[in-house]
């Protein structure tokens, strides 16, 4: 067993791996924060009924078991400060992988590196987890580890149904003129074929998976790898901070499931 020292399990000293994946995993769960932001200014450190958004993850990622390691990626000293407080390891993420350009899987293959770099650590698995994300439903971060340890599949989502915003009731818009996206005439939801948009809670890759992106970096999704999968979560359980009105819907979502949390202080 691993030894594992503080709220966040990321193991200190000795680990020991077990050759059998299907009954361990080193998970490495990384928390992306990037200090800029082109909608909402300093989202991740925000205040949101009384704490910084990015507590949220924290909170989140305290409570997923399966998690072996957990890191934050950012370039705010900010963010790595309530980082350190809340006892989990930083990354100083390079001004090349802070900009708005910087892929998801090239960050993530920094943080992987660097981990291992510097300890006896050596990632079976990772989790993407975005640190403007304040609002996941119950477990889903240890949901899909689970589904990735039981499949051997590439990589996990969670997804969220469309809903009302189908592709079979959108239409461009040509000067005046409505040419509907998809020919045919549905009126009823429940006749539109069920469709799904990955809503930001997680993401679980494999390793060899992640790999992929360091071999084609021209394909910032290849570290999805061929065999994909996914699970579905119910509408508006995941709330993702990147407008003013994000933040209204969060204290909301928040304020519903905890009626005694304080009133946003701005």
């Amino acid at each position: 067993m691993e030894t594992r020292t503080s709220a966040f399990r990321y193991p200190l000293s000795t680990i020991h791996y077990q050759l059998d994946w299907m009954s361990t995993m080193n998970v490495l769960g990384v928390i992306l924060a990037r200090a800029g932001s082109a909608g909402l200014k300093n989202k991740h450190l925000l205040k949101l009924l009384g704490k910084p958004v990015i507590g949220y993850t924290f909170e989140h990622v305290n409570a997923a078991s399966l998690l072996t390691w957990v890191v934050v990626s950012s370039d705010s000293q900010d963010i790595l400060r309530l980082a350190t407080a809340a006892g989990i390891e930083t990354i100083v993420r390079p001004d090349k992988l802070a900009t708005a350009d910087a892929s998801v899987q090239d960050v993530m293959l920094h943080a992987m590196e660097q981990i291992e770099a510097r300890s006896a650590f050596r990632a079976d698995a990772l989790v993407v987890l975005y640190g403007n994300v304040p609002v996941r439903p119950a477990g889903v971060i240890n949901r899909a580890i689970q589904l990735l340890r039981e499949t051997r599949c590439d990589s996990v989502r969670s997804f969220s149904p469309v809903g009302k915003w189908h592709p079979g009731w959108m239409a461009q818009l040509k000067d005046d003129r409505v040419v509907p996206l998809q020919a045919g005439s549905i009126h009823r939801r429940q006749d539109l074929a069920p469709l799904f948009l990955h809503d930001g809670a997680v993401v679980a890759v494999s390793r060899d998976s992640m790999l992929r992106g360091r071999a084609n970096p021209a394909d910032p999704h290849a570290f999805f790898g061929e065999d994909r999968r996914g699970f579905e979560v119910g509408v508006g359980e995941t709330v993702e901070i990147d407008t003013l009105r994000d933040l209204y819907w969060a204290e909301a979502v928040l304020r519903a499931a905890h009626p005694d949390a304080m009133r946003i202080a701005s």
